[in-house]
């Protein structure tokens, strides 16, 4: 695996995930003479996986809380299905609740 088309290599795969001005850089860098893109590739590089590694834990967060705000529809339903069955019973029973 070769250093020196890993940017335009990452750029293509994760262009969509990729600020525009971070596959720019990477795309200008692979352009440079050897002697300078051997010295600024492995910086760039680290920002790449920082940026795909943050956009990451943004996704994980997202689906947590769609996840969460799910599970809160169905607890508010469960309760609000359970006082109804309560207050059923109750009035069933003659409304005396007082018999714990």
């Amino acid at each position: 695996m070769s250093h020196a088309n890993q940017p335009i290599d990452e750029q293509a795969a994760a262009q969509e995930e990729l600020p525009k001005d971070l596959v720019e850089l990477a795309i200008m860098i692979a352009k440079l003479p050897n002697e300078h893109r051997e010295v600024l590739e492995p910086a760039v590089n680290k920002v790449i996986e920082n940026s795909r590694r943050r956009r990451r834990i943004y996704t994980l967060v997202q689906e947590a809380l769609s996840q969460l705000r799910l599970d809160m529809k169905y607890l508010m339903f469960d309760l609000e299905a359970t006082r109804r069955e309560r207050d059923h019973y109750k009035a069933e029973s003659g409304g005396n609740g007082d018999e714990e």
